[in-house]
């Protein structure tokens, strides 16, 4: 017999587990302000292997357009820029022998439509997986019905499912309107 409870847990820690994704993802798109945590996926070489560029230099924000990153050992400067100019972030490093700064532009109202299209293509694609795994809970409990829950239980479990996936679809929205205002804003 089906244990409902867990099976309602595990739909809202896999509907979290999406929220957080999106989340994490949005941090990761430009939108103008310095962020360090689009310098996450940057990968530097040290000493003979590939790794974070915060475990080589540390990572700052001065002010809302630079991040200055001020390496650890003064011979890796070339390697952190290399690794810059090797990822995915498109921002030209500059360096004075110290700390390597990078200045983030400030994207036109073309480039902001993009941005906010390509958070709300994210933002569906994590939609649809919220939404995949209520159906998925859905087809456990009707299945369940078959080997002897009742269907007064198989109902308000039906219910609970819909108020947890309703929470997390409004956290998208919440998480998506949150990131257009800050993206649009000048």
């Amino acid at each position: 017999m089906i244990d409902v409870k867990a099976t309602l847990n595990d739909a809202e820690e896999r509907m979290q587990m999406a929220s957080m994704y999106l989340d994490e993802s949005l941090s990761r798109i430009r939108a103008g302000r310095a962020n360090v945590a689009i310098l996450d996926s940057v990968r530097v070489s040290s000493y003979g292997s590939m790794v974070p560029l915060n475990q080589v230099a540390n990572v700052s924000v001065p002010d809302a357009r630079t991040i200055a990153i001020r390496p650890w050992d003064k011979k890796a400067i070339k390697d952190i820029e290399k690794g810059i100019m090797d990822s995915d972030v498109g921002i030209t490093p500059e360096n004075n022998g110290e700390i390597i700064r990078l200045t983030i532009p400030q994207p036109t109202e073309e480039r902001r439509k993009e941005l906010v299209k390509q958070c709300n293509k994210i933002g569906e694609k994590v939609k649809v997986e919220v939404r995949n795994v209520r159906s998925e809970i859905k087809e456990k409990l009707k299945k369940a019905i078959k080997e002897g829950l009742s269907e007064d239980n198989e109902k308000d479990a039906e219910d609970s499912l819909q108020k947890i996936h309703d929470k997390y679809i409004k956290n998208i929205d919440a998480l998506l309107a949150e990131k257009t205002k800050e993206i649009m804003t000048v």
